[in-house]
């Protein structure tokens, strides 16, 4: 087989072959050829990040007059074809590589000053042009922060907000239906399955409040501090404008960081909002996990709801039906809470001015960002949204729990409430019956005692 076309690019370890049709040089081939390691590339989020960062900054540049307003122009012009997704391609580099993302730095400025030389008609080098007053050191932790924002703000804070409303807008559709508590996974006091659901509701709303808590310190950027946070060859006044023109171009309110040493050597602020956002994904497996309880059986397990069928369950028992919904998100909590551990390991990487682990920070960070807010929406609209509540079945089964007997502590004493209890279950008859026989109360005090609806608004029964 004759060998692909090739041309030549050197840098300053020499010479080596580039795919011909690559807009990358030779710092990126040197990356492709040593790190073939797990097929994995940074995100779409990622790139668009750095693409940002490099139009900023030429805008920047020119701006305090170190760049000339030609390459100025094509550098930003290219670099926003890059963080509008036109040359992924071109960003082939695995994940795993040198801790500090330097290979993907240099990748974003070779395949930008490929396209600027172009747009410019002049040389537009990768160093002294589209990397001026920058560092991967500052650039990488940088589009750290951005990609995260920006996937924070345009899909997961929307994501769950789409899903605590869908929860509250099945709870308040099935207000009146009143089922048996559970505790221990034993029958305990009646709830209304509002009431359950509201618990969810405020699970995730209280998970949005966590994320929004991390912002204002995501929102402060490493751009400035270049090699060693002291800003050595980059203008006094460099990651001030850039932070105000990245937030010009995003809409989020970016400044720069006011302490670059802690910003180039630990990842302190990646580490929190990941730790939120494994609290999310606890919060996803409790609700899906209910889910999937109250939808089991239909016939031997709870059958308290019935999710909507989405695909055959067996590849040999015909009919069966999964809730599959659920398990995929219960799945992505998973995988959710192994990034956290993998980006707690990472963050603490900081060995004196830089953190070495920041590629695997960027992609799980990123990944569990896009996996829950996925999974948030998914989990709305294919399983809450269409499940079916079995009211009937509910009622039979509150009737028979002789946990109601509780209500009649207060009245008859809890000795003789168990007795009624236990008399209940063994010969499986409604606790108002057994009630009626063994308690004094009449019919009338028993049911006005032991109406399931009222027992869940609480207070004691006289």
């Amino acid at each position: 087989m004759s060998e692909k076309p090739y041309r030549m690019e050197h840098d300053s370890m020499g010479e080596l072959k580039v795919p011909a049709d690559a807009l990358w040089g030779a710092q990126t081939q040197r990356a492709v050829q040593n790190f073939p390691i797990s097929g994995l590339v940074f995100p779409r989020a990622f790139i668009r990040a750095l693409g940002l960062i490099k139009a900023s900054a030429a805008n920047v540049n020119h701006g305090l007059g170190a760049l000339d307003g030609v390459r100025a122009k094509a550098i930003e012009a290219a670099a926003l074809e890059v963080a509008g997704g036109g040359y992924d391609r071109h960003f082939p580099i695995d994940v795993f590589q040198t801790g500090s993302g330097t290979s993907t730095n240099m990748n974003a400025n070779e395949v930008i000053a490929h396209l600027a030389t172009e747009k410019a008609r002049q040389p537009v080098h990768p160093n002294d042009h589209v990397n001026m007053g920058q560092s991967s050191n500052d650039s990488i932790p940088t589009a750290i922060h951005l990609s995260a924002a920006l996937e924070v703000k345009e899909r997961l804070l929307p994501a769950l907000i789409h899903l605590a409303e869908t929860i509250e807008v099945k709870a308040g559709e099935s207000d009146q239906v009143v089922k048996t508590g559970r505790t221990h996974l034993m029958d305990a006091m009646p709830v209304r399955m509002s009431q359950e659901l509201s618990g969810w509701a405020t699970q995730i709303r209280h998970g949005i409040s966590r994320v929004q808590a991390v912002l204002p310190r995501l929102q402060a950027l490493a751009q400035g501090g270049t090699a060693v946070g002291t800003g050595i060859n980059a203008h006094p006044e460099f990651g001030k404008r850039i932070a105000t023109e990245l937030g010009k171009r995003t809409g989020i309110p970016f400044r720069t960081s006011e302490n670059y040493f802690e910003s180039l050597s630990c990842q302190d602020t990646a580490v929190e909002l990941s730790g939120q956002l494994k609290t999310i994904a606890v919060s996803l497996m409790k609700i899906s996990n209910d889910l999937r309880w109250m939808n089991s059986g239909p016939l031997a397990g709870l059958g308290e709801i019935a999710l909507p069928a989405l695909q055959p369950g067996s590849s040999i028992m015909p009919g069966k039906v999964n809730p599959v919904i659920p398990e995929a998100v219960t799945m992505v909590a998973a995988h959710v809470i192994g990034n956290d551990v993998s980006i707690t390991v990472a963050g603490q990487a900081g060995n004196f001015q830089l953190n070495v682990m920041l590629p695997v920070i960027a992609y799980s960070l990123l990944q569990s960002i896009a996996l829950l807010a996925n999974a948030a929406r998914i989990l709305a609209d294919s399983a809450i949204t269409g499940f079916m509540v079995n009211q009937a079945h509910l009622r039979a089964a509150l009737d028979k729990n002789p946990i109601l007997v509780t209500a009649l502590s207060p009245v008859i004493g809890y000795e003789k409430a168990a007795a009624i209890a236990k008399q209940a279950y063994k010969q499986r008859r409604p606790v108002l019956e057994v009630a009626r026989e063994m308690s004094g109360l009449s019919e009338a005090h028993l049911k006005a005692l032991l109406d399931p609806l009222d027992l869940t608004r609480g207070g004691i029964k006289k």
